[in-house]
């Protein structure tokens, strides 16, 4: 199965003959490659372009301004990783790429972040505020996005089309951007720019730039291109979603190898729950007389799990 392109103006609309058709449509990716591909998304193009020439404004400064904001000054996984920071598999070399991460914008002095919950922490900023300003309207821009494909999920699923909003509306979500350098040398499978992997949370949404280099498996073990869309974002389930459908939504595993021998730019924004939303299985997915895959968690206990799996310095600093 090849990656379905769907257009999503119909969800949040007053046609729902047409909203319920949109979510069944992606109710079919969903449960089979687990990517799609959305369009008339509302997102100005402008907005796009600004976060594009901002991500690559920021990777070219020198290194110590980067490292000034590193993701290891932070437990909620904010700011910096240069290049080998992240290591998706922990069987390769480390990955090939650099990354910045935002979360929800909030002050030093939110009870929440004066208490230390986690992945309440403030974010780390480079000394440019149009950066700021620029990087603060897209995450607002991709939560109104996720939100409409969350009300999908919910009428596909068979539950009330608002079911996810009051578990979605303080998220644990993170704006990434991110940047390949040419892969090193020849390609021979021991490093990747993104080794192959599934991604954390309910559904990730992410823009690229033309140089291509993500590549998802098919069911049967193949590996097919994900070609940019200028007028689109390429979608995929996360685990938990995977885990709060008991199964019925597939996550699917993903990579990326920058083989264009040019710099490649993407932004991904990795939609999670709130912290305490509980993830237990949805009283429509569970057939009758089974019980569920999984124990109930939530969202902040689950993000934990996978990202002390996958960052050494969180593992070291216990």
């Amino acid at each position: 199965m090849d990656i379905p392109v769907i257009s999503i103006a119909a969800l949040g609309s007053a046609d729902s003959v047409a909203e319920r058709a949109t979510a069944g449509q992606i109710g079919v990716a969903c449960r089979s490659i687990g990517f799609f591909q959305i369009t008339d998304t509302g997102l100005s193009p402008a907005l796009l372009q600004a976060v594009f020439a901002a991500s690559a404004t920021f990777f070219a400064l020198p290194e110590a301004e980067k490292a000034a904001v590193s993701i290891t000054h932070s437990r909620h996984n904010r700011g910096y990783g240069g290049i080998g920071t992240e290591q998706l598999d922990p069987t390769l070399i480390a990955d090939a790429k650099e990354v910045f991460n935002i979360g929800r914008d909030l002050a030093a002095d939110d009870p929440d972040v004066v208490a230390g919950k986690p992945f309440h922490g403030v974010n780390q900023w480079p000394a440019d505020s149009a950066f700021r300003a620029t990087l603060l309207a897209y995450w607002q821009e991709m939560q109104r996005i996720a939100a409409r494909l969350h009300r999908a999920f919910a009428l596909d699923l068979g539950l009330e089309a608002s079911f996810f909003d009051t578990r979605i509306d303080k998220p644990l979500s993170t704006l990434r951007l991110l940047h390949y350098p040419p892969h090193p040398g020849i390609f021979d499978g021991s490093q990747y720019g993104a080794a192959p992997h599934t991604d954390y949370g309910t559904v990730t949404l992410l823009a690229q730039d033309t140089a291509g280099g993500l590549e998802v498996e098919r069911r049967d073990g193949t590996w097919i291109d994900v070609p940019p869309r200028a007028d689109g974002f390429v979608c995929n389930i996360g685990d938990c979603l995977m885990r709060w459908s008991n199964d019925v939504y597939r996550s699917t595993p993903h990579r990326v190898v920058n083989r264009s021998g040019r710099e490649r730019y993407s932004i991904a924004y990795f939609a999670d729950p709130n912290a305490d939303a509980e993830i237990a299985c949805l009283p429509t997915c569970l057939p009758l007389g089974e019980a569920p895959r999984y124990a109930p968690t939530t969202g902040a206990a689950y993000l934990t799990e996978r990202l002390n799996a996958t960052y050494a310095f969180r593992r070291a600093s216990g």
